[in-house]
């Protein structure tokens, strides 16, 4: 779980659970959401003891290559997998939620370099910024071919419209400089997307490899005290979408802006998230406020890291499933059906034309 150093708006809420209705769901609701807090505060107090391990986890990140950390189960090796040339990581997360900031400052800390400028272009004024509108891509570290960081445009408030994007990504995978249009969008954002796309055209196909999932810390709580669940409806219904989980491994969940939050507001967010999401707060959402310290970096390390294993453990097998194994049989059977039907067909006309032979011969003669 990552963390970061305190801001002086300490505020002292207590642990209040989120509530279901029912008594004895709220009980057990309730100690689970209590426990959750009190290790998010006890995992941000120990979260400096952990920053020495920083290089050495950045090490370890700068030498992985894809496949590196398959488990081989059933007997299976390496070569059983389908192993891509680059591990393909996608951002996915609302408006404002700083998905193209944490592209940005995973570089630095790669690059080992804090005043390095902005690799991708990050929005000022949401009024009048309409944020990213392609696909980009941003290989990490920087001129490295292991893995990949694609930036996404922000879900909308329709949640049919981030389905239909997701069901693409999912399944026909993503493409740098691709259109992200949408049905809502209004003539003048269209002719404005295709004229940019049309000069600069699309890079190959990736497919995704594992979903990182950006939330803004800010507007959870604010979700959470104003009892305002459009933004937590939002979240939910999108990353509990089919596509966006790997087999049972659902996305990873990164919390930003933190940073202007109280240590006690922070836990409050991330037990919160993990109770509404069904993830466990303090291994699956990482807390990466907008700080340059190394406990910020080192949640980023090990965020990365997980996404990098569960990418590995959910590569696709080249062994025939169950269902494939059953429609190659049903195909199998089909054609040798079709093919002994062909040959009594054959043998008929075979008969017919021996037939027509012999009346022939025997008309003749007469």
């Amino acid at each position: 779980m990552g963390g970061g150093s305190q801001t002086s708006s300490n505020d002292d809420s207590s642990a209040s659970s989120p509530s279901s209705g029912d008594g004895a769901s709220d009980a057990t609701s309730g100690g689970r959401y209590a426990r959750a807090y009190l290790d998010l505060l006890h995992a941000y107090e120990s979260s400096a003891d952990r920053a020495s391990s920083l290089p050495r986890l950045k090490d370890v990140l700068r030498s992985f290559k894809p496949g590196d950390w398959i488990e081989f189960v059933g007997g299976t090796a390496r070569a059983d997998y389908v192993v891509p040339e680059t591990t393909t990581l996608l951002l996915v997360g609302p408006r404002a939620s700083g998905k193209t900031s944490l592209v940005n400052r995973i570089t630095r800390v790669f690059e080992d370099d804090d005043f390095l400028p902005d690799r991708a272009q990050v929005s000022y004024n949401p009024d009048v910024s309409q944020g990213t509108l392609f696909l980009q891509e941003y290989m990490i570290p920087w001129n490295s071919k292991s893995f990949c960081i694609f930036d996404s445009r922000s879900l909308s408030m329709v949640p049919c419209e981030n389905f239909k994007l997701l069901e693409r990504w999912m399944t026909q995978g993503v493409s740098h400089g691709e259109m992200v249009l949408r049905d809502s969008d209004d003539a003048s954002t269209r002719k404005r997307m295709k004229t940019t796309a049309a000069r600069f055209g699309v890079c190959q196909s990736r497919s995704v490899n594992f979903v990182i999932f950006v939330a803004n810390a800010l507007s959870v709580l604010k979700s959470m005290d104003e009892n305002d669940h459009e933004y937590l409806n939002l979240l939910i219904e999108t990353f509990n979408h089919p596509f966006l989980s790997f087999r049972d491994s659902k996305p990873v969940v990164v919390v930003t802006h933190g940073d202007r939050l109280s240590l006690s507001s922070r836990a409050r967010v991330c037990a919160h998230l993990g109770e509404v999401l069904g993830i466990p707060p303090t291994k699956q959402i990482f807390d990466i406020p907008d700080t340059g310290d190394s406990v910020s970096e080192l949640a980023m390390m090990d965020m990365l890291r997980y996404s990098l294993e569960h990418a590995d453990r959910n590569l696709p097998s080249k062994f025939k499933t169950p269902v494939s194994l059953e429609g190659q049989k049903m195909l199998e059977w089909t054609v040798n059906r079709s093919q002994t039907i062909l040959d009594i067909l054959s043998c008929l006309c075979i008969c017919i034309l021996l037939f027509q032979l012999i009346l022939s011969f025997q008309a003749k003669r007469r």
